[in-house]
C-alpha cells in the first residue's frame, strides 16, 4: 500500500482539538489537517511529536489540504491511517487466494472480504492496530460495539459452515505480541475468545512501514 509520489510530507503535531482534525507546522506554517483515525491516539499524539502528512490530490473539493497518515513514537513510523490495514489486507489477501471481493455482506454486516481458494469461501475481517505499550499492541484503543458485532457475525458464519478470519493489521514494524485490550472493551476481549474457541481463525501480522508505505509482513505472536 503506497501513497501517491511526492504527496507525504513531514510535519510536527501541535494539537488535535477534536476527532477529525489536527493543527500541524509544516515548514514554519500551522496548518490544519484531516486525521485518518478517530480513534484516541492519545499515546500517539502528542505536542511535538513528527507526523507525516499526505497531500490531497488536486481539484478534490475539502475543507483540508491535508491528511495526517502517520507518527513517530520512540523512533518508529506508525502509520495511523484507518483506511491503509484494509487496503494493506486487500493486497495480502490477493496474493494467497484465487479471488478477493471487498466489502460482502453477511447477516446484518457488511464483511471486509471475501476470498475464495480451491472453491473454499472465507469471509475476513480486518482490524487496523496503533495502541502499543512496551512492545506488545492492542486492540481496540476505544471501546467498539460494532466490531463486537462482527466477531459473532464471524462466529455465525464458522457454524454454518464458512470458514472465517478476523486479521489484525498491526501498523508498524517491531512488535513483541498481541492482545484484546481487556482494560478498554472487556465485551471485545470476550468475543474474541469465543470466536477463537468456535473456530475463527484469529491471525495478527506487523507491517513494513514508511512515511509512504505500508506493506504485511511478519505473523505476531497472539496472547488471548
Amino acid at each position: 500500500m503506497r501513497y501517491p509520489a511526492d504527496s507525504v510530507i513531514r510535519a510536527e503535531f501541535l494539537r488535535r482539538p477534536n476527532r477529525f482534525i489536527a493543527h500541524c507546522r509544516l515548514e514554519g506554517t500551522e496548518v490544519i489537517c484531516h486525521v485518518k483515525n478517530t480513534g484516541r491516539c492519545r499515546e500517539l499524539l502528542l505536542p511535538g511529536a513528527v507526523v507525516y502528512l499526505c497531500r490531497a490530490a488536486e481539484g478534490t473539493a475539502r475543507k483540508t489540504a491535508y491528511d495526517l497518515i502517520a507518527v513517530e513514537k520512540n523512533g518508529q513510523i506508525i502509520n495511523m491511517d484507518s483506511q491503509a490495514p484494509n487496503l494493506a489486507a486487500g493486497e495480502f489477501l490477493r496474493k494467497r487466494f484465487d479471488s478477493v471481493r471487498a466489502e460482502v455482506t453477511y447477516g446484518s454486516s457488511r464483511v471486509d472480504f471475501l476470498a475464495e481458494k480451491n472453491g473454499r469461501k472465507t469471509y475476513v475481517e480486518v482490524k487496523g492496530v496503533t495502541l502499543e505499550r512496551d512492545g506488545a499492541v492492542f486492540f481496540p484503543d476505544a471501546p467498539t460495539e460494532r466490531g463486537t458485532k462482527h466477531i459473532h457475525e464471524l462466529i455465525r458464519a464458522v457454524q454454518e459452515g464458512f470458514h472465517a478470519a478476523i486479521l489484525f493489521v498491526i501498523q508498524m514494524d517491531t512488535v513483541r505480541y498481541f492482545s484484546p485490550n481487556d482494560g478498554t472493551d472487556p465485551a471485545f476481549g470476550k468475543a474474541l475468545r469465543e470466536a477463537a474457541d468456535a473456530g475463527v481463525e484469529i491471525l495478527a501480522y506487523a507491517c513494513h512501514v514508511e512515511p509512504d508505505v505500508m506493506e504485511i509482513t511478519e505473523p505476531v505472536e497472539i496472547r488471548l
